[in-house]
């Protein structure tokens, strides 16, 4: 399971972010090819100048690989599906 917040980084202008978007990788929030055998695919992004960011942990974001606050609204989904897990087992 992917994580549920983003990574700061510091990113230099010209690098390339290999950007994890199944959630399997070990290096979270990059790519390790641990999508292999499945049909997800990383996100290339070039930097264009210095930035510090936030990546996407939850890969809920309509901005990969930028965190957008999905993340708030995946916990709160998280949270509800354990409650009622929970009533149901009772």
């Amino acid at each position: 399971m992917p994580p549920d917040r983003p990574f700061r980084a510091q990113l230099a202008a010209g690098d390339l972010v290999v950007w994890c978007a199944c959630g399997r990788s070990e290096r979270q929030p990059y790519c390790d090819g641990s999508h292999r055998g499945t049909s997800a695919r990383p996100l290339r992004y070039t930097v264009p100048n210095n930035l510090t960011v936030a990546l996407c942990g939850c890969k809920q974001t309509k901005q990969p690989p930028f965190c957008d606050g999905s993340h708030v609204a995946y916990r709160a989904a998280q949270r509800d599906r354990d409650q009622q897990r929970d009533e149901q087992q009772g």
